[in-house]
């Protein structure tokens, strides 16, 4: 059995901490079926030091080894307005702003990747939860790797930062506080849909090669307030979105 979840409430949330866990997604799911959130209790982590099962993007597994920091969060987000930003966005523009201050040039790649030096840092899984035409509130699921080893393809925070397996800004505890002002740097953001999309078309992983869409390469234009992907191929141009 493992053991029990360490319970912590700095700045307003609630954080359950677990050595080990199938899914913080799922750890979560069940924690909110046993205590749903109220109004005054929409700031909840999940944080674990490995997963066995971490989950990617449309069920793909998230190799989720000690060193890297592995959470899903529930939190407050504004009622969308037409001026307000898309979730996905001002979430991935936030972590990468914050991750940027440390010196690493962080790109997005659309729509819910981070990438240093072309190669995957971190991965989102955002979401929005309703009740009709009412907004509840926010979910994301985060993986970042900080320390660990990462498979081919991907890189940590260490590396990116001293070209080794460990540097002291990259640590669990570090990246876990890092995520923490990156979630609220989105929310701060979440009004202004211009700001972020401009911000985050600065950000914007615009490969050569183009991205295969529909049997063709289209070139990245750039983003739609929305947080739609523009592509343009010999002239026709479509938008790409996403939903989570």
């Amino acid at each position: 059995m493992p053991a029990p979840a360490r319970a912590e409430r700095p700045s307003g949330w609630r954080i359950r901490r677990l050595p080990v866990c199938a899914s913080t997604e799922r750890e979560l799911e069940r924690w909110l079926a046993l205590a749903p959130p109220q109004p005054s209790d929409q700031r909840r982590l999940v944080i674990a030091r490995r997963q066995r099962y971490g989950q990617g993007q449309q069920g793909r597994p998230w190799i989720s080894p000690p060193g890297g920091l592995w959470l899903s969060a529930l939190f407050p987000w504004p009622q969308p307005l037409e001026q307000g930003a898309a979730l996905p966005l001002a979430l991935a523009l936030a972590l990468a702003e914050e991750i940027g201050e440390l010196g690493v040039p962080v790109a997005i790649k659309w729509p819910n990747d981070l990438l240093v030096r072309e190669r995957k840092l971190a991965g989102l899984l955002p979401r929005l939860r309703w009740r009709g035409s009412r907004l509840l509130w926010a979910r994301l699921g985060l993986g970042i790797n900080g320390i660990n080893r990462v498979p081919a393809g991907a890189i940590s925070l260490a590396e990116a930062l001293a070209g080794r397996g460990f540097h002291p800004q990259a640590t669990p505890a570090r990246l876990e506080k890092l995520a923490l002002r990156a979630l609220e740097r989105a929310i701060r953001m979440a009004g202004d849909a211009e700001l972020v999309r401009l911000r985050a078309e600065q950000r914007l992983w615009r490969p050569l090669s183009g991205v295969f869409h529909a049997g063709r390469q289209w070139q990245v234009l750039g983003l739609e307030r929305d947080g739609a992907l523009r592509l343009r191929c010999q002239g026709e141009q479509v938008l790409l979105r996403r939903d989570f």
